[in-house]
């Protein structure tokens, strides 16, 4: 095998390459996979829509409700509890049949979207969106496992571009449509309206998994027992749940509460992930690191965005929200390319994804030291979706190309866990040296926090060429013992 099949971001299975990659008999669109892709492209497309409808409506519902201590808790809550959900979903996936992971999955959603829009006070607000988490958390690693079930390989990068591809209509519209909805007929429908969208997309889903079989659990992912299955994911949620709410501290309690809080993560997190993930072993270990970091660092930096065209260059809301509509469609747009032109291949996506992110936090930080115009910084976030689009679905793909049926659910949730654990353990490093450095009241503060967020880019640079086999070896496709 050349170096170039060992890098080919589709690698087949033995069975004719496809006519078309996705209208044709075996395409993602085709008549054997047409709903099934449908039903969960309407999914991730409602997931982004709820996440940001959220951030829309949330002060509204803090006002109406009388939030108080809750408000910040329901944010953190649903990140925290998904965890939880991850892990059971990929258990669930590994030991039966991942279609049934996901409608106990879609049930949890609903009840939790249901509760939220008709809650009476904060205390059934804030439940409604744990309940929502843990369904959320659970939707997304059973829709892997049924990608690796029900989809032949070559169709698995197209397949996660379209989950990329469904986040570009909530980021262009999301916001405003929740907005008007919370104007005109009130925020409790910007929920309520979206289990309806739940309904229609699994009445499409649920007659395309029929062909979606059991597998066993293996005995390495059936150890551990109820440690291994309840109490290591519970305090992992808890962890990621302090470290969400650590920014809020001050004091000495700022500092020593994310330490505890990380150290305990890193602790809880060692039985959810691949062997050798915290020690970078080359392969899925460090595909599913790489998932934490590069998705951490972005989120992180983009958290800063529209706060340094506000503040630092007076600029209504609307307009910083450019910058991210701008990431937005880069995003989508990039993650199409990777999954149409074969000749992306892992590395060169992996490489130019490093890169489109690493030169947009650069140019970040040059604004934020030179004073430059707020155009660099639309320009420069544009860059860091477009890197996120190459190297986002392929973290995925590579995932699958790494496992075989009996650990497809352990290690979908394991990508899955990595990124809500190293986003907050990131978001949490920006938002104390924020902190530190003055806040809104000093220019040196977005400084630091980008010149922190280059500083991860470097270690996505040293930590990625890891993610593939060394030259001469075996391909991902062959190393399914790397779990």
């Amino acid at each position: 095998m050349t170096s170039a099949d060992r890098d080919s971001p589709m690698p087949g299975d033995g069975s004719p390459t496809p006519p078309d990659p996705f209208t044709g008999e075996e395409g993602v669109f085709g008549r054997r996979f047409r709903w099934v892709t449908i039903g969960m492209f309407l999914l991730a497309m409602l997931a982004a829509f709820v996440v940001m409808a959220v951030r829309t409506v949330m002060p509204i519902v803090g006002r109406e409700l009388h939030a108080d201590g809750l408000y910040t808790f329901a944010f953190g809550g649903p990140l925290a509890v998904s965890v939880v959900g991850m892990v059971l979903a990929g258990v669930w996936s590994d030991r039966g049949n991942p279609r049934h992971a996901l409608f106990a999955a879609v049930t949890l959603l609903t009840v939790g979207l249901t509760v939220t829009g008709c809650a009476p006070d904060m205390f059934f607000f804030v439940i409604g969106r744990l309940l929502h988490g843990l369904g959320g958390g659970a939707i997304t690693v059973a829709l892997y496992a049924i990608v690796a079930r029900a989809y032949p390989p070559a169709l698995h990068a197209r397949v996660f571009a379209a989950f990329d591809a469904a986040w570009l209509l909530p980021s262009l519209v999301g916001p405003a449509v929740a907005g008007i909805l919370a104007e005109a007929i009130g925020w409790r429908w910007v929920f309520l309206g979206a289990v309806a969208l739940v309904v229609v997309a699994m009445l499409m889903i649920v007659p395309a998994l029929g062909s979606v079989g059991e597998a066993r659990e293996s005995a390495a992912q059936s150890r551990g027992g109820l440690i291994g299955r309840i109490v290591w994911p519970a305090l992992a949620a808890a962890s990621v749940l302090a470290l969400t709410l650590a920014a809020e501290a001050e004091g000495i309690v700022l500092w020593i509460v994310p330490v505890v809080a990380t150290v305990v993560a890193f602790i809880a997190v060692r039985p959810l992930l691949p062997a050798g993930t915290l020690r970078v072993r080359r392969g899925l270990p460090s595909v599913v690191l790489m998932r934490g970091l590069v998705t951490g660092t972005f989120f992180a930096a983009e958290v800063y965005v529209p706060l340094l065209l506000v503040i630092r260059y007076e600029a209504s809301a609307a307009t910083a929200g450019l910058a991210l509509t701008a990431a937005g469609v880069t995003w989508s747009v990039a993650s199409w390319a990777q999954g149409r032109f074969p000749r992306i291949t892992h590395r060169l996506a992996a490489q130019a994804g490093a890169f489109g992110l690493t030169l947009a936090v650069g140019l970040l930080l040059m604004t934020a030291v030179t004073g430059a115009g707020p155009v660099v910084v639309l320009i420069g976030w544009a860059f860091a979706g477009a890197g996120m689009g190459l190297i986002y679905p392929r973290l995925a793909v590579l995932t699958l190309e790494y496992s075989s049926p009996h650990n497809q659910g352990f290690n979908s949730s394991a990508v899955s866990i990595a990124e809500s654990i190293g986003s907050a353990i990131v978001l949490t490093a920006t938002s104390i040296v924020f902190s530190a450095f003055g806040g809104t009241a000093s220019d040196t503060s977005f400084a630091a926090v980008f010149a922190l967020t280059v500083v991860f880019c470097a270690l996505a640079w040293v930590w990625g060429p890891r993610m593939l086999p060394a030259r001469g070896s075996r391909s991902p496709l062959d190393s399914r013992s790397a779990t």
